[in-house]
């Protein structure tokens, strides 16, 4: 679960400076109440020997050469410089504490989101493909980030998905235990985006099994791999390598096509795609003649080309794909 971080640095800091102000505390105790102490060689107490009087009693040394004698000091002992003993062993151990207080914490808080989540997003593989597609669920489809779980083996990456408020799981996606922990069987969508076919194949399966209604869309470099995906139980597969390949194809010759399909593949600004729902007004109508550019009509899940004589006639229910245009408004949500 993502966590504010302080540095190390600042923290080491804090606890030196908590265990000065709880020595620095135990002297001036001690040496105001000189009078109630008793050393074994009689010379009284001076400022040094409540300096070492305060350290070997705060770090539980105690040789005993220096002793409470009275009534009021023993009391002071117990009511003020035990406190002082106890505060200062917890900043000397304070990381140890600190790691198992914040285990407890961890193990508390991922136990109430796996009890909670439900329709979150698995993210399989934080590399290029997979950063760009978180990107596009917290800005153009506004998921939480909390709801949104990156599987990945790399730390470094995982620390990346972290700075962004998101859920991250270490390990290998082909592990049943692993998606189990990142709670695929809850998840509504799962994104595939591992640097690998095989990967990708393996994680799908163990993913399709684990969340046989969940919707999959995978990622594969080579077109021959598709229809392994498709078998392993992927209901979209991305071509990465052949897709990059034909518009790098067509840009030697009509450059301005390229362009238009990275501004609609670009929510930022210019055009986007998108779909929404039929307006009443627009039931019995053809999508042809809409204001909207439509480029498609979605009808009981399948999606059918704006000229397919299927969808001549808009019906209850129809969602519509359509070019929109990104505005101002729209760039600062």
């Amino acid at each position: 679960m993502p966590e504010p971080s302080i540095s190390p640095l600042r923290s080491i800091g804090r606890r030196v400076l908590g265990a000065l102000i709880a020595l620095v505390a135990t002297v001036v105790i001690v040496y105001v109440g000189r009078g109630g102490y008793h050393d074994t060689n009689g010379d009284g107490i001076s400022l040094l020997d409540a300096f070492y009087y305060s350290t070997v009693s705060l770090s539980t040394t105690g040789y005993g050469d220096i002793t409470p004698v009275s009534a009021a000091a023993r009391l002071v002992n117990v009511l003020i410089i035990t406190p002082l003993r106890v505060l200062f062993l917890i900043v000397l151990v304070g990381t140890t504490l600190e790691v198992l207080t914040e285990r407890s914490r961890q193990a508390f808080r991922i136990q109430k989101w796996r009890s909670k989540v439900r329709d979150h997003v698995v993210v399989v593989g934080f590399g290029t493909k997979g950063r760009a597609s978180v990107k596009t669920l917290l800005g153009d489809e506004n998921v939480e980030p909390n709801r949104i779980v990156v599987v990945d083996t790399d730390q470094q990456a995982l620390d990346g998905a972290t700075a962004l408020g998101l859920v991250t799981v270490h390990g290998s996606a082909t592990r049943s235990d692993v998606l189990r922990v990142a709670g695929v069987q809850r998840a509504r969508a799962v994104v595939i985006a591992t640097n690998r076919d095989d990967s990708a194949v393996l994680a799908t399966l163990t993913a399709r099994e684990l969340a046989p209604k969940a919707h999959i869309v995978a990622s594969v470099r080579e077109a021959e791999n598709v229809h392994l995906l498709k078998q392993s139980g992927a209901n979209q597969v991305v071509v990465s390598s052949e897709t990059a390949g034909r518009l790098l194809g067509m840009a030697t010759s009509t450059p301005v096509v390229v362009d238009m399909v990275e501004d609609l593949l670009t929510p930022e600004s210019g055009l986007a795609i998108a779909d929404r729902a039929v307006e009443p007004s627009e039931e019995g109508g053809s999508p042809r003649h809409l204001s909207d550019i439509v480029l498609g009509v979605v009808r009981d899940g399948q999606l059918f080309r704006v000229d397919s004589p299927q969808v001549d006639a808009i019906e209850p229910g129809d969602r519509l794909l359509y070019v929109r245009k990104v505005t101002p408004a729209d760039r600062n949500e």
